[in-house]
Order: structure tokens, then C-alpha cells, then sequence
């Protein structure tokens, strides 16, 4: 019997790359879960406990990313009581005080990306502490955006917590993946085969 992460890996395989479709989209559509270009709070829990999180942290995923960012996606729509994300509208839930690896548009800026771990990775240019991922946040804050102070935090909080390695390090690659969407697939799959040995 084909898995579900199986069947998911196989539909990823046979999509041919599109290059007019941007980082940030192919970011959020691991949590698309169905395909169908709409992102349910169900859909937000069930990748973040895809990915490893715990029931709490998953459920708070769902309700803070889908209450902060469904307006935001759905430009000239209603309001909906279902919080849906439209991943196609993506780039328009960029926050403040964020790094800026995103572009307006919501695609990978290379020079942004190095330059976290140039200005932030003191230890070794290979990874973040916490101390120095603290510092980055602390850095990128813009005055008064209190929202965009909040959610940078969490976003690279739940990253810290989700992606860290063994020694308590955020790796450069780590969080490469985070921008380019593999990192989640590769989380999911990890667990996935980890499940299958226990």
C-alpha cells in the first residue's frame, strides 16, 4: 500500500519545475496538502505534525499563521470563518522586519541569504546559535512594527526548535531548505521512515 508521503513525493517528482513560480509560494504549498492552492488551518496542523511538531505547537501554527496571513491572501475577498490561505497570493503576507531573503514578489535574494550568516553566524559561518539567532532578530527590527517583531520571532523560533541539530546549532542549510521549500519534505520524510522502524 502507497503511503501518503509516498504518493506526495511521487506527485513532487513528476512536476516539472516551474520557473515564473516563486520561492515563497513553493514555501508555503508544503502545507497545501491537498493540492488545491488553499491553505486550511487543518491543512497548517497536519504539516507542522507532519514535520515533527507537537499537538500544541501545531495547533498553535494553524491558528496564528492562518488568522495572520488569510486577509492578506485574499485581496477584495470577505472575510472567511474557514482562514484560508490562497498560495497563489502568498507574497502579499510578507511582513516587516523580516531578513528580506523574499522579495516583494516573493522570490530568493542570494545576497540576503548570505548575509544573515555573514553578519549574525560568529561561531562558524556553517550555522546560527541561539544567542546569535537572537541577535539577528533583535537586528532586523524595524521601529514599531510590533506585529512584524512577533512574527519574526516566531517564525524563526518554531524554525530553531524544529530544525536545530543535535548540538543545539542552526545549520546554513537548514534553513536554506526553509526558503526553498525542500526543508519540510525532507522533515516529513525523515519522520515518516523513522515511524516505519519503530
Amino acid at each position: 500500500m502507497t503511503s501518503y508521503v509516498d504518493q506526495r513525493n511521487q506527485a513532487s517528482e513528476q512536476v516539472v519545475p516551474n520557473p515564473d513560480e516563486n520561492a515563497l509560494k513553493k514555501h508555503v504549498e508544503f502545507f497545501d496538502r491537498n493540492n488545491d492552492g488553499i491553505v486550511y488551518p487543518w491543512e497548517t496542523y497536519q504539516g507542522f505534525r507532519a514535520i515533527g511538531a507537537g499537538f500544541a505547537l501545531s495547533a498553535f501554527a494553524a491558528v496564528f499563521i492562518n488568522a495572520g496571513l488569510s486577509a492578506k491572501t485574499r485581496p477584495g475577498k470577505g472575510f472567511s470563518i474557514l482562514f484560508p490561505i490562497e498560495t497563489a497570493n502568498i507574497k502579499f503576507a510578507k511582513h516587516g522586519s523580516d531578513s528580506d531573503v523574499y522579495d516583494s514578489e516573493g522570490r530568493f535574494v542570494p545576497s540576503k541569504f548570505e548575509e544573515i550568516f555573514g553578519k549574525h553566524a560568529h561561531t562558524s559561518p556553517d550555522f546560527l546559535t541561539s544567542d546569535e539567532l537572537q541577535e539577528l532578530l533583535k537586528a532586523n527590527r524595524e521601529p514599531k512594527d510590533f506585529k512584524g517583531w512577533v512574527a519574526a520571532w516566531v517564525e524563526w523560533k518554531v524554525l530553531y526548535l524544529l530544525a536545530k541539530d543535535s548540538t543545539g546549532v542552526l545549520r546554513k542549510e537548514a534553513v536554506r531548505g526553509v526558503y526553498d521549500g525542500s526543508l519540510f519534505a525532507k522533515l516529513e520524510k525523515e519522520r515518516a521512515s523513522g515511524k516505519k522502524k519503530a
